[in-house]
């Protein structure tokens, strides 16, 4: 029998069930034990005729659609374009919101200074800044990334701030009296320190910048996921209203799986990301 005395040896054994079934592989299949039952079910429920296909069609309609819309390559051009405008977006708020949020979480001058009116901003409803964001850039395409932007911004903002600002004043101590320079500080102590904030923050706004392309997309537009889904609706097309929607869904789990690797790459030094995965 193997020695489970040493709290390394229990640490390796809890990562196995009883029947030595890898733990993290095991919830990874259980996740999506309740999303297929729900699509068995649905699928059953609208052959059954219990469910009106102009209501709710069957998954199998919702796939079919989508095999007919890839074959001409429309669903590719449309999704490509949501893509460009997400990532673009996404990518300038991220690196103010990153920035702003360091340089307030270093310097209570600064928070004094910009703080307020960043949240000011941030309680602004989407749908009552749209008629402005027209009236500045128009209906194009620099309207719709300048909307994903302001949205990715705030949540990237908040949790790298909050993450300095919780950075144990004992660790900054240590590092004078050791010697760091400030580079160094910021490099080894802060950073690393409010890695799991930032990370949280990048999880929220990847939700909120898909969110504010639908949005978006709702301006005079010919191309883009949220143009199937309106163009959908004139027609009463349920099936590409649900093919859009799940569309995003997936998009929201492949982003996940993202950051849940970046969280492996920047959090692995950390001392309780393993027990968090594992739940």
């Amino acid at each position: 029998m193997a020695d489970l005395t040493s709290p390394g040896k229990r640490y390796v054994a809890s990562k196995r069930t009883a029947s030595g079934i890898p733990k993290a592989a095991l919830y990874l299949w259980l996740s999506w034990i309740v999303p297929v039952l729900i699509l068995l079910v649905w699928e059953g429920a609208a052959r059954a005729g219990l469910i009106a296909p102009q209501v709710l069609p069957a998954p199998s309609k919702v796939i079919g659609t989508a095999f007919d819309m890839a074959k001409d390559g429309e669903l590719f051009i449309h999704l490509g374009v949501s893509l460009l405008r997400a990532s673009a977006g996404f990518v300038i708020g991220g690196v103010l919101g990153l920035a702003l949020g360091i340089l307030v979480g270093f310097s209570p001058l600064a928070q004094a200074f910009l703080d307020r009116s960043i949240q000011m901003v941030r309680a602004i409803p989407f749908l009552a800044m749209l008629p402005l964001v027209i009236v500045w850039f128009g209906v194009g395409e620099v309207a719709k990334i300048f909307l994903v932007s302001l949205a990715v911004l705030f949540p990237v903002y908040i949790n790298t701030m909050l993450g300095i600002r919780l950075i144990d004043p004992k660790l900054m101590e240590l590092a004078k009296v050791v010697g760091l320079d400030r580079t160094a500080i910021v490099r080894r102590i802060v950073l690393p320190g409010a890695m799991p904030s930032i990370l949280t923050g990048v999880r929220y706004a990847l939700a909120h910048a898909w969110l504010a392309l639908v949005i978006a997309e709702t301006l005079a537009t010919t191309r883009g996921i949220g143009f199937l889904a309106m163009d959908a609706r004139e027609f009463l097309n349920t099936n590409v209203i649900l093919l859009t929607i799940i569309i995003y869904a997936l998009i929201g789990v492949a982003a996940d799986a993202l950051v849940r690797r970046l969280e492996a790459r920047f959090l692995s030094w950390h001392a309780n990301y393993d027990k968090g995965a594992q739940k």
